[in-house]
């Protein structure tokens, strides 16, 4: 069984060398020539049914080649029979929670999440009873009607760990899908630990250059029937092109996990000594809940900490806005797991759409920064970064003279 840094190079080009090529070929078709009826028919029948493939792709939204092979990358990737890939991690999410709808209208959700999501399933609008719980509560709160329990981790934004196989055992009979988003198969392999669906918003580390939207989901070939029947119904396929590039990022997935992983660690450590910053959220940091989560030993899911990271700031939103303000080569904006550095404000962003009350109790305040890191030279992200935050102590000084 090939290594995970091997297979991020090679999966998904088993038909390369029978092909003649080096690269993955973009197939742009809409449509497919149907010269035998009855061939097209069967093929239209069986795609439309979820099949993963079938003689004739007949028509774009039911199957692009250039997709198939960069889900099959993928599913190597994550240990899972299948992966459905989607235009977007939204549309991977609700084609899920559709696909679920057959089987009941109760979903078990632990908080903290990724705000669109929290804001889907919040407002009702697939027709879902989502219940807002924590680890603790899901086996009393599982239902005849419920029919998946959703969790993050670690979690967007603040980093917070979930056990996985606490989450599964207490589940029982009912689904559990992971958001794996922030830790990427690099680094956790949530299906080895009982999940029965895998979510990637692939946008993140698995594109890792900030030009692809994309969402995946792994699971079992049988799940992935309903995933697909649903991709096809709603129109929701990943755009070739967008596959070409999500496969071309997956060959350097594990170099740019592990170089942006160890800058992480570094300015972690730096973060958590700076007059600026109250608390530093970072998987397996000391100090913070589950730590035992993180590492190789064996309670550990996840192989390492990972590149994102959440400081809460003294002086509330004014210095997390003054530092926003003064950083120079770290972009101010959303997303994360791109080469470069991204640093953000949940609660102004990315969050803003979850209930107020519900972002205040799951540590989403106005202080709170996340940061992205990336594989640039460490010592100059943290003069950036330092620079920044100073003039959030300023502002915070500032502050404090004025209420004098």
């Amino acid at each position: 069984m090939r290594r995970i840094q091997t297979s991020s190079v090679h999966a998904g080009r088993d038909d390369f060398a029978k092909l003649g090529v080096h690269a993955s070929p973009i197939d742009l078709s809409t449509t497919y020539p149907v010269h035998d009826l009855a061939a097209g028919t069967a093929s239209f029948d069986a795609l439309v049914g979820g099949a993963a493939q079938a003689e004739n792709p007949i028509y774009a939204r039911l199957h692009n080649p250039t997709v198939a092979r960069t889900e099959q990358a993928i599913a190597e990737l994550e240990g899972s029979g299948s992966c459905v890939a989607f235009g977007s991690g939204m549309a991977a999410l609700s084609a899920l929670l559709l696909a679920r709808r057959a089987s009941g209208s109760h979903v078990l959700v632990v908080r903290p999440i990724y705000g669109s999501a929290d804001h889907l399933l919040a407002c009702g609008a697939l027709g879902l009873e989502a219940e807002f719980v924590s680890v603790e509560d899901i086996a009393d709160k599982r239902r005849d009607d419920t029919t998946l329990i959703i969790v993050e981790t670690p979690a967007n934004p603040t980093l917070k760990l979930v056990d996985i196989r606490a989450v599964v055992a207490a589940a029982g009979d009912v689904p559990v899908m992971v958001d794996s988003t922030f830790a990427t198969p690099i680094l956790q392999n949530p299906a080895k630990l009982g999940a029965r669906y895998v979510l990637h918003s692939a946008t993140k580390f698995l594109g890792g250059h900030g030009d692809v939207i994309a969402g995946v989901v792994c699971c079992a070939d049988q799940d992935a029937l309903a995933l697909r029947q649903m991709r096809a119904l709603t129109g929701a396929l990943l755009h070739p092109l967008g596959a070409y590039l999500l496969h071309r990022g997956l060959a350097t997935l594990a170099l740019r996990v592990e170089r942006a992983q160890a800058n992480a660690i570094e300015i972690a450590a730096r973060l958590a000594c700076h007059a600026a910053v109250a608390k530093v959220y970072f998987p397996g940091m000391v100090g913070n809940e589950n730590g035992q989560l993180v590492g190789d030993g064996i309670a550990a899911q996840m192989r390492g900490p990972g590149a994102l990271m959440a400081m809460e700031l003294h002086g509330g939103l004014g210095a997390a806005a003054a530092t926003m303000a003064a950083v120079k080569l770290i972009t101010p904006a959303v997303s994360l797991g791109s080469v470069d550095t991204l640093i953000q404000h949940p609660a102004g962003l990315t969050h803003r759409v979850v209930d107020e009350q519900a972002r205040e109790t799951h540590g989403i305040t106005p202080g709170l920064l996340r940061l992205s890191v990336g594989i640039e030279h460490v010592e100059d992200l943290w003069s950036d970064l330092d620079q920044a935050l100073t003039c959030a102590v300023d502002f915070a000084a500032q502050r404090l003279r004025d209420a004098a």
